[in-house]
């Protein structure tokens, strides 16, 4: 077992009622020791979501749906709690519980699996698209053919004239009619360009490297290495967000700032869809939630509980490994919430100031012009090298992570054995079909964007049902000398009532959007 939580073998430890049991670390260091889950989960999701989604809600929207951004980290904790808590109370695997939530049930499972499995196709879709802003930042930072070179190249100018025509425009200038013949033919130019095809081939390099690190099982190491590069990246945001307010072209004045933590939605209907598409995979995700008490249970927390047969002195052990648990959530809420919004204000103070949307096969190239107004043209090299770092570890994390919850799937469906050994072959197995699938997704749509946000209208969904099941597992399926008390509980109906709202407005949106689809004009 790693210090970090996760098993070096990629297996999938699920603690049964162990006879013995570990007291909480009292001391400071000692219980910083003791965190690891939420770290782990924090720097898996500093990807998709805060690089991709919300940058394209702040290039869409400019700042008036912060305050939305970070409800939607900060309403997230409780729920992400209780199910580590459900987990680590019972010894169950967070799918078996999830399983036993009334309702509905077909070929002997439980509505919410069935829930979970159309989430995971589309997960992988998600993971396709990950895949392919991979593929292009090292394709952008390191060309390997000369169409790739002379692409990059063109792009990096094209970059230049953009931010140039931007400012000019803004500055009242007469030259930016100029500017903008200048870019207009070298969009043209762009046009006429051959299709490099550099990121397609590091796409299949990376979905091999990958493929066979999680089959070996050499996990430890590589995340890491992952984590320190993210945590670099994400310091180098928080520099650029700073750096903004010295330049009086992008700094961010406090009027918007108010405009962004007030809570509206300014008539932008087209935004608020992207925003509460966002919101099922920035921050925490449904997937994430679902995935970290398997991380809880691989720490230890759930051995180190002990056995509930041993009554004497249990509930109090628990009650103390429960607040280890909080705190580590919280940590991690902390974290990936500055993260969010470091990004959010970043692509609202540029993107959404140049009138430039990241999409198609030049997403991350769009996304490092968030840079030039601030460090200058050269320093896109430095951020599609980043950005490789931050999507790869999120798309290495998400493979290990979602692959346990696959083979757990197996187990409740049949179809695996429940020991230990077969677990840990259908890991490592469903790891690599994992890539596979998602370099399929890579391949066939080509469209990053649209492919994370489509698994964030699926995640935003699944949050509805993780509202129930949280419910369930407070007040029917807890030991009731675990009990919260009020205040908490306030914040979990809080948590699953905001989980009902985005669940809610999302079916309701989409269902509009399809019957104006089919609706005679």
């Amino acid at each position: 077992m790693s210090e970090t939580g996760v098993s070096e073998t990629e297996g999938m430890n699920v603690p049964g009622e162990s006879m013995g049991y570990s007291p909480p670390p009292k001391t400071f260091w000692k219980t910083i020791g003791a965190l690891g889950p939420g770290i782990i989960l924090a720097s898996s999701i500093v990807g998709s979501g805060e690089l991709i989604a919300t940058t394209v809600v702040g290039a869409k929207v400019g700042f008036s749906l912060l305050w939305l951004i970070i409800l939607g980290c900060a309403v997230k904790v409780a729920v992400q709690v209780e199910i580590g808590r459900n987990a680590i109370t019972w010894g169950r695997t967070p799918l078996a519980s999830f399983d036993r939530v009334p309702g509905p049930r077909i070929g002997g499972r439980g509505w919410i699996y069935w829930c979970w499995a159309v989430m995971m196709i589309l997960i992988v879709v998600q993971q396709g698209g990950i895949l392919a802003g991979v593929g292009q930042s090292l394709a952008a930072a390191l060309p390997l053919t000369t169409a790739g070179r002379v692409s990059g190249e063109l792009y990096v100018e094209l970059a230049a004239a953009e931010v140039d025509m931007a400012l000019q425009k803004r500055q009242g200038s007469e030259d930016w009619v100029a500017a903008k013949k200048k870019l207009e033919t070298l969009r043209l130019q762009s046009k006429q360009l051959q299709f490099p095809h550099d990121a397609s081939i590091y796409s299949m390099l990376m979905a091999l490297v990958t493929g066979v690190m999680l089959a070996s099982g050499r996990y430890g190491l590589i995340e890491k290495f992952a984590l320190v590069l993210v945590l670099a990246f994400t310091v180098f945001t928080f520099l650029a967000v700073v750096m903004l307010q010295f330049d009086a072209n992008w700094a961010v004045t406090g009027e918007e700032m108010v405009l962004g933590l007030t809570p509206s939605f300014d008539g932008n209907h087209g935004g608020f869809s992207v925003a509460l598409a966002a919101l099922g995979i920035i921050g925490v995700g449904a997937a994430e939630l679902m995935v970290y008490p398997y991380w809880c249970l691989e720490k230890g927390y759930g051995k180190s509980v002990g056995s509930r047969s041993l009554t004497d002195g249990w509930a109090h052990n628990a009650k103390g490994w429960m607040r280890i648990m909080q705190l580590d959530a919280w940590a991690s809420m902390v974290v990936y919430t500055l993260v969010t919004v470091f990004f959010y204000i970043l692509g609202a103070a540029t993107l959404g100031r140049l009138g430039l949307v990241p999409s198609g096969n030049e997403m991350v190239r769009t996304l490092g012009q968030m840079y030039v107004p601030i460090f200058g043209a050269w320093v896109q090299q430095v951020f599609l090298l980043g950005a490789f770092a931050v999507l790869y570890s999120t798309f290495f994390v998400a493979a290990a992570g979602n692959s346990r919850m696959v083979a757990d799937g197996m187990v409740l469906a049949g179809l695996l054995k429940s020991d230990e050994d077969s677990r840990r072959n259908a890991v490592r197995v469903t790891c690599v079909v994992w890539v596979l699938a998602a370099l399929a997704m890579a391949f066939l749509f080509r469209a990053p964007v649209a492919m994370v946000l489509a698994s964030g209208v699926a995640q935003a969904l699944m949050l509805g049902a993780l509202a129930v099941a949280v419910l369930y597992f407070r007040y029917r399926d807890i030991d009731e000398r675990l009990a919260p008390g009020r205040s908490w509980d306030v914040l979990l109906w809080c948590s699953a009532i905001g989980f009902f709202g985005i669940a809610g407005w999302t079916v309701w949106h989409k269902a509009t959007e399809v019957l104006v689809f089919f609706s005679p004009s």
